[in-house]
């Protein structure tokens, strides 16, 4: 019993001062917590003294660059898969390949059309590469060529359930597309395609994709070369942080301005790509263009690395619409009320329209440019006749002097991309002017002057004529047929007076997509018109017009042309297997437009070119030309056949009421057009003259049919081929 009451005492006692006992438990438990911490840190502190080489070769950084160790572990090399037609993209993978090798990491280029997708993109999911696709959009917003498969493959891939939304997992990329910002509708859609495309099979991006773009006037950094280097330095930036195995820092839109714990922002990144329906760029870095503009919009808004509620959502959408609907009445705005005072700043503002790469690829190609938009070459036919071998189809046709003519253009620019350009792309393109301006006073100096330094370059060569020498130092005939569109030249009608009042002819030739410049254009000694096609989809197929309304255009060029007093050509070039059997069509265009005269001409072969499908199949031969001439001809009673120059495969179809007396006059009376033109200017424009008033008769050897086949007598190889002739008694 007192055994019992002992207990009984002890427990009544513990239990009235149990807050004195948990005290003391806490304080000895936090005095416990505070030496094992402290002894911790102070062996941590005596490892790292010691140069513990685990921890010290983990951190250690070499240049700039992380250790050959690391560098296995983050980034093992760099592929650049590229898509190209004309060579640029090939260019940058090869220019980006060589920055890559500078970095000391293995690096591949390899075009789309040698590679299976299915097989190479697989293996990249594991091999710690990272993928670089440089891209470009073709006609219609469709790949290159050498992208198709590839494109195909991976656009079939990311929609078929079969391969599942995690078949790219593990895949890092970066998407740098080109594209000209001139085709609105198909502005870079392969690189759009393939980023969006990558992304759904659970492909990682690196960095947003980026877009070059070939139109100078709106490209970010003035050319696409250089919207090219833009993207590289931050490519190469971003390339050595994952080499050295960084991670991005925070750009501060993560939600509430706080950023996750890894583990926790990767689960609901992960989370967020399963639910998503659309694309976002789930690396914060912000370059010079965005994945797109909803997505701009999207991050603006909240942030693309910020988890959105549903409830957010409306908000949200609400946002992006209202930004969007500001942006275009703002961009109505501009080009509704854009004053001459906002025009004069808009040209202080804009860019040239040669850029230096595109400078240096027309110079390598003959052409000597004036100012930044303009320039002039010597054509082959000026050669051949300052040697006495007679002159160009236009000699033959309307009598100029072919070792007087200068070939120009006050605007390198063209709205179309033939098949057939004998220029190869290698001009800018465009649908309205952006470019800075130069005066045409400087530009017709200047082109008169280095086409006067190329004629000198002949002097003393044998087999040129002196007297044609002398005669070709006065330039008589300008051609404003060199490349380009000149009509786009805000300043053609200045251009074409100085012209005149220097007693230089003007042939002055359009692709009919402007018929308000048509229509306000001064009088030209003659007007052409590039009928390339007779119906809307060959048109289109051929010239490859930027505008979206090109046929309405194409025909209101032709209603314009019909309105013009002076001498007007229909210039037709004639493409085997492409425009050749559209006859029917062809006559009523030509009812439309009712030009004087119709040029059919077989298309030039200029080599091979990676923009263009065409060969040497495609050229007609001379006798195919002559048959289509001769069945147009009978589908159009008020014109008939006048002339032919076999060697440049050409034809010339005239209308009736040039033969007066029986008799052609196709021929110009330049020094007659002259004093016209001189009259129509001191009248401002009252006094008119009409196509009949400077004709001249056309030479017997000009005409079709004759034994002259077009050849001048007095050209030295016609002399050959008819001693040649009568020696063998043909």
């Amino acid at each position: 019993m007192d055994m019992w009451n002992f207990f009984y005492t002890c427990l009544v006692s513990l239990w009235l001062q149990r807050f004195y006992i948990y005290s003391a438990a806490a304080f000895g438990i936090s005095i416990w917590i505070a030496i094992q911490l402290t002894t911790t840190k102070t062996k941590k502190k005596g490892e790292k003294s010691r140069g513990n080489p685990a921890a010290s070769e983990e951190d250690k950084l070499v240049n700039g660059h992380a250790t050959l160790q690391a560098q296995a572990v983050c980034v093992a090399g760099v592929k650049i898969f590229y898509g190209s037609q004309t060579g640029t993209a090939k260019r940058f993978a090869k220019s980006l390949a060589e920055a890559v090798v500078s970095l000391n990491l293995p690096v591949e280029a390899i075009s789309m059309g040698d590679c299976d997708p299915d097989d190479c993109l697989s293996e990249e999911t594991s091999s710690r590469n990272i993928c670089v696709f440089l891209v470009a959009t073709y006609t219609d917003g469709q790949p290159t060529e050498s992208a198709a498969w590839f494109c195909k493959w991976l656009e079939e891939a990311a929609n078929d359930f079969r391969f599942g939304n995690m078949y790219l997992k593990g895949l890092r990329y970066a998407v740098f597309g080109l594209g000209n910002s001139v085709y609105v509708d198909h502005y870079n859609t392969v690189g759009r395609n393939i980023d969006r495309w990558l992304w759904m099979l659970s492909a990682r991006r690196i960095m947003t994709r980026a877009e070059g773009d070939c139109n100078v006037a709106q490209s970010k950094h003035g050319s696409i070369e250089a919207d090219f280097e833009a993207w590289k330095a931050k490519f190469l930036s971003r390339l050595q942080m994952l080499c050295r195995g960084e991670k991005k820092p925070c750009s501060g839109k993560c939600k509430k301005g706080k950023c996750k714990s890894p583990g926790k922002q990767s689960k609901e990144s992960s989370e967020r790509e399963q639910r998503a329906s659309g694309y976002e760029n789930t690396e914060a870095e912000e370059l010079f263009e965005t994945s797109s503009e909803e997505e701009a919009d999207a991050e603006e808004a909240g942030g693309t690395n910020s988890v959105v509620d549903v409830e957010d959502l409306g908000n949200i959408m609400s946002h992006m619409k209202k930004a969007k609907r500001e942006r275009e009445l703002e961009e109505g705005d501009v080009g509704m009320s854009l004053t001459r005072e906002n025009a004069g700043r808009k040209e202080e503002g804009a860019r040239e329209m040669v850029t230096p790469a595109l400078r240096e690829a027309l110079t390598k190609q003959g052409y000597k440019l004036i100012g930044s938009h303009s320039g002039v070459k010597l054509c082959r036919w000026t050669k051949s006749m300052l040697r006495g071998r007679g002159g160009c189809y236009k000699h033959t046709f309307y009598g100029i002097e072919s070792h007087r003519c200068m070939e120009a253009t006050p605007s390198l620019a063209c709205a179309n991309k033939c098949v057939f350009c004998w220029r190869h792309h290698t001009n800018p393109v465009g649908t309205e002017w952006r470019w800075k301006m130069d005066q045409p006073e400087m530009i017709l100096r200047e082109a008169i002057e280095n086409h006067q330094n190329m004629i000198k370059q002949f002097k003393g060569v044998s087999g040129v004529k002196a007297a044609r020498f002398e005669e070709a130092m006065r330039v008589k005939h300008c051609a404003l047929s060199l490349v380009g569109e000149p009509i786009m030249y805000p300043e053609i009608n200045r251009f074409v007076k100085l012209l005149h009042q220097h007693s230089i002819s003007s042939f002055l030739v359009t692709n009919a997509q402007f018929p308000d410049e048509i229509r306000n254009l001064e009088p030209v000694t003659q007007l052409y018109v590039s009928v390339d096609a007779s119906t809307k989809e060959s048109l289109k197929r051929i010239d490859r017009p930027l505008f979206k309304d090109f046929w309405q255009r194409f025909l209101d060029s032709l209603k314009a042309l019909s309105e013009k007093q002076q001498r007007t050509v229909y210039r037709l070039t004639l493409v085997k297997a492409w425009n050749v059997d559209e006859l029917k069509a062809y006559a009523d265009l030509i009812a439309l437009g009712k030009p004087d005269f119709i040029e059919v001409k077989g298309m030039t072969y200029c080599g091979e070119s990676s923009a263009s499908s065409l060969t040497m199949a495609n050229i007609p031969w001379h006798e195919e030309v002559v048959l289509f001439v001769q069945e147009l001809a009978d589908l159009i009673p008020d014109y008939e056949i006048a002339c032919e120059h076999e060697h440049s495969n050409c034809l010339l179809i005239a209308h009736k009421k040039f033969k007066i007396d029986g008799e052609w006059c196709t021929w110009i009376n330049y020094d007659r057009f002259q004093e016209l033109v001189q009259e129509h200017e001191r009248s401002s424009g009252s006094k008119t003259f009409t196509a009949a008033d400077y004709t001249a008769r056309t030479p017997h050897w000009a005409l079709f049919g004759s034994r002259a086949r077009g050849f001048d007598p007095l050209d030295v190889r016609y002399q050959r081929k008819n001693k040649a002739r009568d020696i063998s008694g043909c």
